[in-house]
């Protein structure tokens, strides 16, 4: 004889299905959450790994930073040594271009012309003297053209007193030329000419 199962199973399997929903949805829910947390949990430790990257990154280039400072030091002191070398040096070839510009003076300057002083104001040097005639004064503007030591004469001052026996009052400037070899032997002269007398002041100092 069959059976008929007159319970509402519909009902059942309805309310079995809705269970398993609910089940399955909590259980995305909680997959959700877990996988939110274990990505936040990720990014959390990349962020700090980076900042920690970044940090490091900051305190190497701060000893950079300072020791590029330092060498920057280094290369001003070694421009300023270089520099105090090279002031030595020029000092050191110039020592007897001083020689050389006297003993020069000496030679270029005419008989009956006397000079009461010369002064030296850097490379420009100005002669102060007595001549018997301007000529005697144009004759020393010729020989200071054709010297190795001087160069450029300009004559400022010529004057002529009446009843003066002694000639003509000059005042003269010329330059030093430096670009004469320093290995030259230096002239040094025993004695000048008759007639040729130097009183020399050096930077204005009698």
């Amino acid at each position: 004889m069959p059976r008929i199962n007159l319970l509402p199973w519909r009902e059942v399997e309805r309310r079995e299905r809705k269970l398993h929903f609910m089940i399955a949805l909590g259980a995305a829910a909680v997959l959700a959450v877990v996988c939110t947390f274990g990505a936040y949990v990720m990014f959390d430790s990349m962020v700090s790994a980076q900042q920690q990257r970044n940090q490091r990154l900051r305190n190497e280039i701060k000893i950079l930073d300072k020791q590029i400072e330092e060498i920057n030091s280094l290369e001003s002191a070694k421009q300023k040594f270089i520099a105090r070398m090279e002031i030595i040096e020029k000092l050191q070839r110039s020592r007897p271009e001083i020689v050389h510009v006297f003993d020069e003076i000496v030679r270029t300057l005419p008989d009956g012309t006397y000079l009461t002083g010369v002064t030296q104001t850097d490379k420009r040097l100005k002669f102060e003297g007595i001549a018997q005639s301007s000529t005697r004064v144009s004759a020393f503007m010729r020989n200071i053209d054709s010297s190795e030591w001087l160069k450029n004469p300009e004559l400022q001052v010529v004057e002529s007193k009446k009843g003066d026996p002694l000639g003509s009052n000059f005042i003269m400037t010329a330059e030093q030329v430096t670009s004469a070899s320093s290995d030259d032997d230096v002239r040094v002269p025993t004695h000048g000419p008759a007639g040729r007398h130097v009183v020399a002041r050096r930077g204005g100092t009698p």
